[in-house]
């Protein structure tokens, strides 16, 4: 999502709107857990005062993400409201201000900061409703098995069985 400083400027005090769908497959091949996602819809407006471009817009799309107990594809949707500065100005330096981001050449583009606000937004886990997909889970893996605890039926060593014999007899008396 690319937009011109030129028509950014021609606006004047007036903002700047825009809504546009962004293709932002990339995130499902870096480290993460997205599986998928969706092209996100953004929209928002961007306000030019001298130097400094401000930047308000909301993220909605959905992305698939693996169910923390049974690893089966979770839906998770989302609605992210940002706000990115920028400064135009060839002094301004990141070390000035971490908050504002420098603007380098003659086009704004927000597609990094639609991708990062959109990592921020990724849940540490999420669990998936349907019962049929806790059924259809793994039980075994490569180095791993599902163990479930049941009760153990009270044995008797066969060596104390007499003993045990005898124990029983006098709680029957």
């Amino acid at each position: 999502m690319k937009f011109p400083l030129q028509k950014l400027k021609q606006t004047g005090d007036d903002p700047f709107y825009f809504e546009e769908h962004v293709d932002i497959r990339e995130l499902e091949q870096m480290n993460n857990d997205i599986r998928r996602i969706s092209p996100v819809h953004v929209k928002g407006q961007a306000i030019t005062r001298g130097n400094d471009i401000t930047v308000t817009f909301s993220i909605d799309g959905e992305m698939v993400l693996p169910c923390a107990r049974t690893l089966v594809d979770v839906t998770y949707p989302f609605h992210i409201d940002a706000l990115e500065a920028f400064n135009l100005s060839p002094y301004h330096t990141e070390e000035d201000d971490s908050e504002v981001h420098p603007v380098n050449g003659e086009v704004l583009d927000l597609t990094p900061y639609i991708k990062e606000n959109v990592q921020l937004e990724i849940p540490t886990r999420v669990f998936s409703e349907d019962d049929e997909a806790h059924e259809a889970a793994p039980d075994e893996g490569k180095g791993w098995q599902v163990v479930t605890e049941e009760p153990e039926e009270k044995k008797v060593d066969p060596r104390m069985a007499k003993l045990q014999s005898l124990l029983n007899d006098k709680e029957n008396e």
